[in-house]
């Protein structure tokens, strides 16, 4: 079974940077796509960013562009998110996905879910 463990989210003022933190076990091998998600309350998750790291690819939504980076965690199955001038409409649930692949421009990842960590941000 999947376990999926995110961390570092917390409460921030706009303009702040973050970073959260995703590692992953349970897979049974060596993912070489992990992806980021996010649910605000009362609307649905969506993609946030994914990294390939064995193609080099990384893949982002078009809201956070610019403003945050995936990238692959020292350990095997964990991805960071450093999220940089962060505004109130980033205010999400953020949860991480292993497994995946990515083509095109859109991540396929496993029906697996950890907890998520809630990143809070006030105007």
């Amino acid at each position: 079974q999947v376990q999926l463990v995110e961390s570092g989210g917390r409460f921030m003022q706009a303009g702040g940077s973050l970073r959260l933190s995703c590692a992953a076990s349970g897979l049974g091998y060596s993912s070489d796509a992990m992806g980021w998600f996010r649910q605000a309350p009362g609307k649905e998750r969506e993609f946030v960013a994914a990294i390939n790291w064995s193609e080099g690819i990384t893949v982002y939504a078009d809201s956070v562009k610019g403003r945050f980076t995936v990238s692959r965690g020292d350990a095997e199955n964990t991805v960071y998110l450093q999220m940089n001038s962060l505004k109130p409409e980033d205010t999400a649930t953020y949860y991480c996905n292993a497994g995946g692949t990515i083509i095109g421009d859109v991540y396929y990842g496993l029906n697996d879910w950890g907890k998520g960590t809630l990143v809070t941000v006030s105007s």
